[in-house]
């Protein structure tokens, strides 16, 4: 019998001289890890039991680290950095942590990007080619993209500038029917038209594009892959190699529900149950129901995703229920906003729940044709948090900054379940501006006092707590640590006064003119401090004796961090508040 002891592989060249038997052994051994780690410590299960035999196809090929190769997102090369010197990484569990979840040039010469987002594969490496090109290299350039990205509007630009290189590069399309979700759009037809014709079939996409074309149907088939691999290996022409493989390969559970375990936290391997599950209410769950009824009771309400349906709470059942009303635009960020402003100037009521970290790539369909033409759609922004994703490519606190200064965009941050409810339903209901509604971070916070308005385009501020000379001004998730900030100030004898500024785009200047007189304002938010809401409020107050602190992240690319740890780490706890304000003032 083969046998391979994982941890003797530190780098590709220990693959090379394999048989194709011991590479299939490997590759068995490889996905019994993978399972052993992703059951255990959580992450991307689907895209990486899927691509292990691609992946040691391709490093067995082809001479890495000389040879590029840039994987699109990078959430499937798990089995990439097992066969690049971090296998201990997957085989001991006290390494578990030593690695991203991403490809990380930090981490290896074998990583070229750090990339987390989608799509962009293409047209990296049609640069590193182009460079290979000027430089008068002769190296392999490989871009590994799948379905999914495929559909994002950056891949069809590096499809369509790669063809005109007129040299050596390569991409790999790794087809498994599926993106997080089931795919959307028209090219999909075209894909399962080439893989139902064993890649025979006419017309052909990437031909049209001016691709050479290969197929390999058997896409998890090692002998096969090798062959295909060896015969575009050193061409001298933009090729295209479509390869047919099967999401969550090796895990029953993984194949039975390939949404599900795109990504999973840990889990029983047998059965799929998490092996811990969070019981109490989540923001995203009472988007997907408050919407539910809004389309039941107005058809002129739909809701759109951008390939990430799960994000906002929609899972299958429930996009089923939405019917023609939930639509998916496949992961085309522009395309769904642009999408969202045509249809709220067609005269319905669109709301875009998109993740904040994939907002980034609409920023120009935000500030055009969002706001520059008024166009009311509505936007539910997730995962808007430092107490959210902490992968450095999926930070989610970005977005105050970039949103808030975009003109006529308003950008509400409600602080509770009913104040984003109301500030939900006021923004479908209203028909004269873009409106974008931050679900707050961490744990669902219940107020039913909250002072709800029936129209937030108002500059008006909530005082929650009528106080002294301090006021303590908490942006969205920020205002119950103001609160307890409030109550540990009590005890010494301060008095504190309390702020929801309930939007961090509009000023309410009468407000912020009755604080000109008081000793400190401390801002606190969800977000970078550099161009954000306690900016503002610290330039209108410039001129006034009013000390004023502004609180918040850091400009950084913060990478698994420890939410806690941050929060205290820049002073935004409510202990150091309350100490901030008892020593500077008193």
């Amino acid at each position: 019998m083969v046998t391979t002891d994982l941890n003797t592989i530190t780098s590709p060249e220990a693959i090379r001289k394999m048989s194709i038997d011991e590479l299939k052994h490997l590759a068995a051994e490889m996905r019994k890890a993978l399972i052993c780690k992703v059951s255990a410590h959580g992450g991307h299960v689907g895209p990486n039991l899927g691509m292990v035999e691609a992946v040691i196809a391709l490093h067995y090929v082809f001479d890495t680290p000389k040879d590029k190769i840039v994987f699109d997102v990078s959430h499937q090369t798990y089995p990439h950095k097992m066969l690049t010197g971090r296998m201990n990484a997957f085989t001991d569990a006290t390494h578990y942590d030593d690695v991203t979840g991403y490809t990380n040039p930090r981490e290896s010469e074998y990583d070229l990007f750090s990339l987390g987002h989608t799509s962009s594969a293409i047209s990296l490496a049609s640069g590193l080619a182009k460079a290979r090109d000027m430089k008068g290299g002769k190296e392999n350039v490989v871009a590994v993209i799948g379905d999914g990205s495929l559909g994002g509007g950056v891949a069809f630009e590096g499809l369509d500038f790669g063809a005109t290189l007129g040299t050596n590069f390569i991409v790999v399309v790794n087809d498994n029917n599926m993106s997080i979700a089931e795919n959307h759009g028209g090219i999909y037809a075209d894909l399962r038209m080439l893989r139902n014709t064993n890649g025979e079939g006419e017309p052909n996409l990437f031909r049209s594009f001016g691709y050479a074309y290969r197929y390999v149907h058997a896409g998890n088939d090692i002998n096969a892959l090798i062959e295909m691999f060896k015969s575009v290996k050193d061409t001298d022409r933009p090729v295209v190699v479509h390869i047919n493989t099967f999401k969550g390969l090796g895990l029953k559970v993984a194949e039975d529900n390939q949404e599900k375990f795109h990504w999973s936290m840990p889990f029983d391997p047998e059965t799929g149950e998490l092996l811990a599950s969070d019981s109490g209410e989540d923001y995203t769950d009472i988007f997907a129901t408050e919407m539910l009824e809004q389309m039941k009771s107005n058809p002129q309400v739909a809701v759109i995703t951008a390939g990430t349906p799960g994000a906002i709470g929609f899972s299958k059942d429930r996009r089923l229920h939405a019917g023609k009303q939930f639509v998916d635009v496949g992961i085309a960020e522009q395309q769904a906003v642009d999408l969202a402003a045509g249809m709220a100037a067609g005269g319905v009521r669109p709301v875009f729940g998109v993740v904040s970290t994939f907002l980034q790539r609409a920023y120009d369909q935000f500030s055009q044709d969002a706001a520059l033409n008024r166009q009311p759609a509505v936007f539910n922004v997730v995962y808007g948090s430092m107490f959210g994703m902490n992968d450095e490519t999926h930070l989610g606190f970005f977005d105050l900054g970039l949103l808030s200064n975009i003109p006529g965009l308003l950008v509400l941050t409600p602080t509770s379940k009913e104040e984003y409810l109301s500030m939900l339903r006021w923004a479908i209901r209203q028909t004269k501006t873009p409106v974008v509604v931050r679900q707050p971070g961490g744990r669902v916070v219940s107020n039913p006092d909250a002072a709800l308005l029936d129209d937030y385009s108002r500059a008006e501020y909530e005082i929650v707590r009528k106080g002294g000379k301090v006021a303590l001004i908490g942006v969205g998730t920020f205002l119950p640590v103001m609160n307890e900030a409030a109550d540990l100030l009590e005890k010494q004898g301060v008095s504190s006064t309390v702020i929801n500024p309930r939007n961090v785009s509009v000023l309410d200047t009468a407000t912020l003119d009755s604080l000109k007189d008081f000793d400190m304002v401390i801002t606190a938010e969800d977000g970078i401090i550099d161009g954000g809401y306690g900016q503002k409020i610290a330039s209108y107050l410039g001129e006034a004796p009013v000390k004023v602190v502004n609180l918040g992240l850091p400009k950084k690319f913060l990478n698994r961090f420890d939410a806690k740890e941050v929060q205290r780490a820049c002073s935004l706890t409510a202990e150091q508040i309350a100490a901030r304000a008892v020593k500077t003032n008193y």
